[in-house]
């Protein structure tokens, strides 16, 4: 049995946990890896990506930075969450907002240290990244439109920081006939931002009264639900853009079904969307759409599946 000093450590970790949101961390490594494998370096054996020392670097420093992130999130949050997330945030006050904070410090200045064993380009890509985090905890999120849009924008960082890895590997290595790849992860991360955005607004909905009580200046306060409701129906018609972009341009291989699949499920959900009134409404669309993001991580391998029977086989050969 567990002393009672114990069982509070155990708490105090999944507290920590909760707080960095440590489900989410591992599957925002394998949508980089994936992106790496399967659209900027497809012509690479999967073993040589993962064995890619300075990406794992990057891959890591991102990780750390993001998880400091929601600790910076949580901190400026914690009396908003009372109201919209009281379970969670009940848990959450097992740590000290101290303890948050030393955290918050430590994970940034690994990342950054991480990043300058990389180069000194990275190490300036994630200072402003880790600052970028900190403003819009801070200060941005509380305005209408900026903070959603900034949200969003910071979500998909991550990829242009392995995109530019891969660039200016590319441009070292001298192999200008990649062009494309990055036009295609350009066009994923478009993608991905709308349905981040859309997430964002519907958060907006989700969280109203929390937002109200602590005074956050979002759409449906400063207008109405409709007008809310009005502006994701157009964020999810812009959808068509990228997925048209992707499938009728560049050969993203049985990928298709998953964006046509996604088409459908915004649909459905934009039915509901006009039918929906309180809270619990707006957390399904929630996690509809964290379900559509997380499964188009998975579905990233749909892309072109042989990639990594031709690495496998590379590996047998070596």
């Amino acid at each position: 049995m567990l002393s009672r000093q114990h069982k509070l450590l155990v708490m105090k970790i999944v507290s920590l946990f909760s707080v960095v949101r440590g489900y989410n961390i591992p599957i925002i490594i394998l949508a980089q890896y994936l992106s790496a494998i399967f659209i900027l370096a497809p012509d690479k054996r999967a073993l040589d990506i993962l064995l890619d020392f300075k990406l794992f670097l990057i891959v890591f420093a991102s990780a750390i930075t993001i998880a400091s992130g929601y600790i910076i999130n949580n901190f400026y949050d914690s009396q908003k969450d009372l109201i919209n997330r009281p379970t969670k945030s009940m848990l959450d006050r097992l740590v000290s907002q101290k303890t948050k904070l030393s955290v918050y410090f430590s994970l940034n200045f690994l990342a950054v240290l991480l990043a300058l064993i990389v180069s000194w380009r990275a190490f300036l890509f994630f200072s402003c990244y880790i600052f970028l985090i900190w403003f819009y905890s801070h200060k941005i999120k509380k305005y209408v439109i900026v903070g959603n849009l900034t949200s969003a924008l910071l979500a998909v960082v991550p990829f242009f920081a392995i995109l530019l890895y891969f660039y200016n590997k590319i441009l070292f290595e001298e192999l200008e006939n990649h062009t494309s790849h990055f036009a295609v992860i350009s066009a994923h991360a478009m993608f991905l931002f709308l349905l981040l955005l859309i997430r964002e607004m519907i958060k907006d909905l989700e969280n109203l009264k929390g937002d109200l009580a602590n005074d956050y200046q979002t759409i449906p306060i400063l207008y109405n639900e409709t007008i809310s409701k009005r502006i994701i129906t157009g964020l999810t018609i812009l959808t068509i853009l990228p997925v048209y972009i992707l499938i009728n341009i560049y050969d993203v291989g049985y990928m298709d079904i998953y964006f046509y699949v996604c088409l459908m499920v915004l649909i459905f959900s934009l039915i509901y969307l006009w039918k929906s009134d309180s809270k619990e409404h707006y957390l399904r669309l929630h996690n509809v759409l964290k379900f559509l993001i997380v499964s188009g991580v998975f579905c990233i391998v749909l892309i072109n599946p042989s990639v990594l029977w031709h690495g496998k086989n590379l590996l047998l050969k070596a």
